[in-house]
């Protein structure tokens, strides 16, 4: 009775090391899949496709933590999302119109500067659409308009001086 239990366990054994390593196997190639999926999300470079699955094929989880700390911090797609940001933000800088004057911001459709009290547009005499100061024709009705080139200057807020009083008329006295 003995040599069965024996033979019994020696099987039981057998069966749990064979699945164990048919475990280890099946990781160990997940881990090889999953290298070369990361790093084609990281990097069209046809060596570190090549390298870093066969880094992890050769030493196994120890290539993995290896490849971890080697891979490239962000995906193709994070900086292509990076790019297009920074791109939508570069092109909303460049839209913000400024005063030609003081160079604060101001909308598009303002017609004076807030700030400096500077002419930015004008209503067209016929459509009544707004448009530059500078142009000589509207745009939206062909109309012929004459371009008011003027740019106030008006000093800063410190430079204005006190309006002086107004003069003292002198009144007649009669001394009697």
């Amino acid at each position: 009775m003995s040599a069965h239990l024996s033979n019994q366990i020696a099987v039981i054994v057998q069966t749990v090391v064979t699945l164990l390593a048919a475990f280890t196997v099946a990781f160990w190639l997940g881990l090889v899949v999953w290298t070369f999926r990361d790093i084609y999300a990281r990097s069209r470079d046809i060596l570190a496709l090549i390298f870093a699955p066969l880094l992890v094929l050769i030493l196994g989880p120890a290539g993995w933590l290896l490849y971890l700390l080697l891979r490239p911090h962000r995906t193709l797609a994070e900086l292509y999302d990076q790019a297009l940001e920074e791109d939508v933000l570069l092109r909303q800088v460049d839209i913000q119109p400024v005063c030609p004057h003081c160079k604060q911001p101001v909308e598009k459709d303002w017609q004076v500067c807030p700030y400096c009290h500077t002419p930015l547009r004008r209503p067209c005499p016929n459509c009544g659409r707004l448009i530059d100061i500078s142009w000589d024709i509207c745009p939206y009705c062909a109309t012929d308009v004459k371009p008011a080139l003027v740019v106030r200057e008006t000093p800063p807020p410190h430079q204005i001086e006190a309006a002086s009083p107004p003069p003292v008329e002198p009144t007649a006295t009669t001394a009697e």
